[in-house]
């Protein structure tokens, strides 16, 4: 009890604090939207309690905010809140610090005009005593696609069908609209600006969304794309012409978070839903922290030249439906990189799909002419095709290939060239008999060699001369450029990308 403090006496502050930077930069948001919050650390290195006649920022109208060790600054409206730009005679013991944290919220007309930066500064004290850290946001412009509110209070939803009831199942989602007063024709993604999306965005039946090479769609959590029966989707990206920007012309699908510590992080936002009867021709698209890439049904995709990474649960999973798919690269699944379910046809070439998922059932290409339901029972369709050729199969697992299998369908499968992480020994599929062509290394494939990726964890699974996939592939699919529109070798690496001299 003798130990308490049970007087705080101080001195005014002598313009000696010290900061724990000097800028606070405020990383990329949308105009409008509020930024994640903050830190920034204040210290009192002296030997004696000192109090701060102010901490404020410089413009009253500031649209910045503070919350300084836990108080939410001057009440001036007399509502009981804090108005976060301005706070009087701040205590700070000796040798001890506080904390400020700080958000935005700001619009491009904030911003300044040549370089899209808002600015302003935190003030500590004033006159020969004063000192500042500066803020720095940089504000960008975006098109806004959300479901609207109608006057009666319910929200514009997405019908998908009827339940068993003969009752509309829907989500919260919007139609795109060709004409809509304010974004003009929504079937045309260009990369004048990025696309935030709130909700799902419905392509509707008989109408194409087509995506310009170089655009950015951005979507908030739980929301998506849904190419609705007999509707189509287009992605229309490029290679990029500069290797200093490698996706300067790819189009982007990736959360609304545009936080460094974001970047990588799965399941941010939902899926890519490809409904019954739809049709989709992807070229270049980079997909990255959904939750599903893409979701199909019935449906067909021509998929090239495209990355898929960090899905909290499946990088493409379909059901009965038909895929095309040339220099593709899936990376990091909480279930399956690829899941090809309920039969189908499936064709994929110099592909590299990788899974280093923490988990023990991860896997990185599933595939099976069934599915099994929720009351136990199955439903079962012919796999007509699926066939890999000049593809990696590998990951963190001893086996990344797991092929199921029921009797009463066709089950049609042949892989050539390819190199498979497989190692059974011990495993339930040990005597399983169709696992023969990777066990005995037919048809040219490679079982459980390195193809020495450059960094899995930050999605980047070029190879050099000392893979294990180095000129292994089969001419006969040689497709002449790889995912990055690099010339391939007249006897082809396996995989997505040919090989390099990694950087140093």
């Amino acid at each position: 009890m003798s130990s308490c403090r049970k007087d705080f006496d101080t001195v005014p502050s002598s313009g000696n604090l010290q900061f724990s930077k000097d800028t606070v930069y405020l990383d990329t948001v949308f105009t409008n939207i509020g930024s994640s919050t903050y830190t920034l650390k204040v210290y009192n290195r002296s030997n004696k309690d000192i109090a701060i006649p102010t901490i404020k920022l410089k413009n009253a109208n500031s649209k910045y905010r503070m919350m300084v060790d836990g108080m939410t600054g001057e009440d001036k409206d007399g509502n009981g809140i804090g108005d976060g730009k301005s706070f009087n005679n701040v205590e700070l013991l000796a040798k001890d610090s506080l904390y400020i944290f700080i958000e935005t919220t700001a619009s491009i007309s904030d911003a300044n005009p040549t370089d899209f930066l808002y600015t302003d500064e935190i003030q500590f004290d004033s006159g020969s005593n004063l000192q500042k850290v500066n803020l720095v946001t940089l504000i960008q412009d975006a098109i806004f696609l959300y479901p609207q509110k109608f006057e009666n209070g319910t929200k514009e939803s997405l019908l998908l069908g009827v339940d068993k009831d003969n009752l509309e199942v829907r989500i919260n989602g919007f139609e795109l609209n060709e004409n809509d007063p304010i974004n003009g024709n929504e079937f045309h993604f260009t990369n004048k600006k990025p696309y935030v999306i709130y909700g799902y965005a419905g392509v509707p039946e008989g109408k194409i969304l087509k995506i310009d090479a170089g655009a950015r769609v951005h979507f908030h959590s739980e929301s998506g794309l849904i190419v609705q029966p007999k509707a189509q989707l287009r992605i229309n990206g490029t290679a990029s012409p500069n290797p200093d920007k490698p996706q300067e012309n790819e189009v982007i699908f990736e959360g609304d978070r545009l936080e460094p510590e974001f970047s990588d992080v799965p399941g941010q936002w939902g899926v890519v839903w490809l409904r019954d009867g739809s049709t989709s021709f992807v070229n270049h698209l980079t997909l990255k922290n959904a939750s599903l890439g893409f979701l199909m049904q019935k449906s067909d995709l021509t998929i090239t030249n495209s990355q898929i990474y960090n899905s909290s649960n499946y990088g493409i999973l379909a059901r009965v439906s038909t895929i095309l798919g040339e220099n593709v690269a899936i990376n990091y699944a909480g279930q399956a990189g690829l899941a090809c379910t309920i039969g189908g046809d499936y064709s994929f070439t110099h592909c590299t799909f990788n899974n280093n998922w923490n988990s023990s059932k991860q896997l990185s290409v599933y595939i099976s002419n069934f599915e099994k339901n929720e009351d136990e029972s199955i439903t079962v369709s012919n796999l007509d095709r699926a066939t890999f050729n000049n593809c990696i199969i590998y990951g963190s697992n001893n086996v990344e290939l797991f092929l199921d299998k029921v009797d009463s369908a066709s089950f049609n499968s042949s892989f050539e060239n390819c190199l498979i992480k497989f190692n059974d020994r011990g495993t339930g599929i040990a005597n399983d008999e169709i696992y023969n062509f990777i066990r005995n290394q037919e048809s040219g494939n490679i079982k459980n060699k390195e193809p020495k990726f450059y960094n899995v964890d930050q999605n980047k699974l070029n190879i050099d001369e000392t893979s294990s996939a180095f000129e292994k592939g089969n001419a006969k699919y040689r497709i002449p450029t790889d995912i990055l529109g690099i010339t391939r070798s007249l006897i082809p690496d396996i995989g997505a990308y040919q090989s390099a001299a990694f950087p140093k």
